[in-house]
């Protein structure tokens, strides 16, 4: 199959063993190895499906911030986005919610006046607004070939290119 007409697909996790929880995960016919900590009883091969959702959420931020400065002619120092995941209790209700911690770290100066309007863009990259908004799961069973229809591959670059014009 063309890579094109893969766009939409998706991603495809399959079990990779011979550990308990070793996935082998294809997006556009690139893979990505995923499984638990040996802590828990994985094989340490690849990262947790939660570090996975971080990843998105860092990886998201780090374009969209790339992106707005290249728009805006700003040089920006090399910077790292990283992000981790923990279940804290909601104090409403004491029902565990989700808690993203985002740090973005400059390896050189920053013009101080930029540090807002850089927060205000992270607070826009797509993957980030899809987190706060919240989402909807639909769960199907059926045949292997059958599957499901997703946003072209685009439709992220489109939301990023939003995000910087806002």
């Amino acid at each position: 199959m063309a890579q094109d007409q893969n766009l939409d697909r998706g991603a495809i996790a399959r079990w990779a063993g011979p550990g308990p929880f070793q996935a082998r995960i294809e997006v556009r016919g690139v893979e990505i190895p995923a499984d638990e900590p040996v802590e828990v009883g994985g094989n340490g091969t690849g990262p947790t499906p939660y570090e996975l959702l971080s990843a998105a959420l860092a990886t998201c931020t780090l374009m969209t911030l790339r992106l707005y400065a290249s728009r805006k002619g700003w040089e920006l120092p090399p910077f790292t986005v990283e992000v981790t995941h923990e279940i804290v209790p909601d104090g409403a209700g004491g029902r565990p919610r989700d808690l993203f911690r985002r740090h973005i770290a400059f390896e050189g100066a920053l013009d101080p006046a930029r540090h807002g309007k850089l927060l205000e863009i992270a607070e826009k990259c797509p993957v980030h607004r899809t987190l706060m908004r919240g989402f909807e799961i639909r769960t199907e069973l059926g045949e292997p070939a059958a599957h499901p229809k997703g946003e072209l591959a685009t439709r992220h670059e489109r939301d990023m290119e939003r995000a910087c014009a806002e």
